[in-house]
């Protein structure tokens, strides 16, 4: 496993990620078309003051990391393509990630029946400091997540 800066190549499959129905239930995100996606990654996330990689695995992109300012506060967010959950290496790639991310607080917004996201962050030093349905959420209850200190 590891991780690499992000290349235009990789958002087709990080879109088709995106759009796999089980991590959206799982994820508590709602999938963009296409032109949304792209337009929102090429303006957004891939701002030079963002730090994103691509995580590789067996040398196919098996998904990415990323983290942005939002509200105030060092946001975090990753998704892995189905076919590489439950193997470990969403941790492994976090714990690689935060190297590359010395800014501490850093927080994260999670779906509170995503167990798997969760423990992932746990396994990485995060604690719950809060629960709250966030506008973003649609009604969905979800745990804020910080590493580091207040």
């Amino acid at each position: 496993m590891t991780l690499r800066n992000v290349t235009e190549e990789d958002l087709p499959l990080f879109f088709e990620h995106q759009r796999d129905e089980v991590a959206l239930r799982m994820a508590a995100f709602p999938s963009r078309e296409r032109d949304a996606f792209l337009t929102h990654w090429r303006t957004k996330v891939l701002r030079p003051e963002n730090v994103t990689r691509t995580i590789v695995v067996g040398g196919r992109v098996a998904g990415y990391m990323g983290s942005w300012e939002q509200d105030g506060k060092r946001l975090i967010a990753y998704w892995m393509g189905r076919e590489h959950w439950g193997k470990g290496l969403a941790t492994r790639a976090l714990s690689e990630f935060l190297v590359h991310e010395p800014v501490r607080p850093l927080h994260a917004w999670v779906a509170v029946h995503n167990a798997g996201s969760i423990r992932v962050l746990e396994k990485c030093g995060f604690r719950t400091v809060a629960q709250e349905n966030p506008p973003h959420a649609d009604g969905v209850a979800e745990v804020l997540m910080m590493l580091g200190p207040e």
